[in-house]
C-alpha cells in the first residue's frame, strides 16, 4: 500500500495543454456560458452497502450524483461531494466518461481491465482528488482507452482503480501504470496490480487474483 505524498493537481482543458489550477484556465475553449469545456462528459456515481448485506442487483444499487462537461461544474460537484475519509466503509465512488456504465459488462469495458493502487487508511481524500482531475483532465492522453476511475473505501484499506478498454494492450497498459504512478506521487518501486474484466467476471472478484507489477 501506498503511502507517499502527492503533488498539487492540475486540470488541461480540450485540445490544449494549458493547466488549471483550482479551476481557473486562461486561453481555453469556452462555452456559450463562458464555461471552460472538458474534451468529454463525465459522470460521477456512488454506491453504498450495509456489511454484512449482499447487492444482488449491482446497476440498480450504483446512484448517479452528476453529469458534467465543464471545469466549473466540475469544481462544482467536487465542492458538494462528501470527502472520501468520511464516507463509511462499503462504499465506492465511481467517474466515468457519460455514457459508460461503470460496470465490467459494458461495451465500453468488457474488453478491458484496471489499475488497482491500495492506499492506507486516511489517504483517500487526497489521492482521490489527484486521480479526479487527471482523468477529466485528460491527463493520460489516451484518446478513448481511459474508462473511468473507482474509489474503493474498505475496512482495513482504501483502492482506487483506473479502468481501460484494453487489457491485451501491454504498451499502453505501461503507459498507463507509469503516468498513473507519475499522478499520485507515487515512488518507482510502488506495487501496483492488474486485472482484466473477463477474469473479474469468471472469478466474481474486484480485486483479488490479480497480476502484480513491481
Amino acid at each position: 500500500m501506498t503511502d507517499v505524498a502527492t503533488t498539487t493537481p492540475t486540470l488541461t482543458t480540450t485540445a490544449t495543454t494549458e493547466k488549471a489550477e483550482e479551476g481557473q484556465v486562461s486561453e481555453s475553449p469556452t462555452t456559450s456560458e463562458g464555461h471552460h469545456a472538458l474534451r468529454h462528459q463525465w459522470t460521477l456515481w456512488f454506491m453504498h452497502r450495509t456489511p454484512g448485506q449482499k447487492i444482488t442487483d449491482y446497476e440498480a444499487a450504483i446512484k448517479r450524483i452528476a453529469t458534467f462537461g465543464t471545469i466549473e461544474e466540475f469544481w462544482h460537484v467536487h465542492q458538494h461531494l462528501v470527502r472520501p475519509n468520511d464516507l463509511p466503509n462499503i462504499s465506492d465512488y465511481h467517474l466515468f466518461k457519460a455514457g459508460v456504465r461503470p460496470v465490467w459488462e459494458d461495451d465500453a469495458n468488457i474488453k478491458g481491465g484496471k489499475w488497482i493502487v491500495r492506499l492506507k487508511k486516511g489517504l483517500a481524500s487526497r489521492y482521490w482528488e489527484s486521480l479526479m482531475i487527471a482523468v477529466v483532465g485528460d491527463q493520460f492522453d489516451l484518446g478513448d482507452e481511459i474508462c473511468g476511475a473507482v474509489l474503493s473505501m474498505r475496512n482495513s484499506e482504501d483502492i482506487l482503480s483506473l479502468w481501460n478498454r484494453t487489457a491485451s494492450g501491454a504498451r499502453v497498459n505501461l503507459r498507463i501504470r507509469d503516468t498513473l504512478k507519475r499522478i499520485l506521487g507515487a515512488p518507482a518501486d510502488t506495487v501496483m496490480e492488474y486485472k482484466a474484466h473477463t477474469d473479474a467476471l469468471r472469478d466474481n472478484s474486484s480485486f483479488r487474483n490479480t497480476d502484480v507489477y513491481k
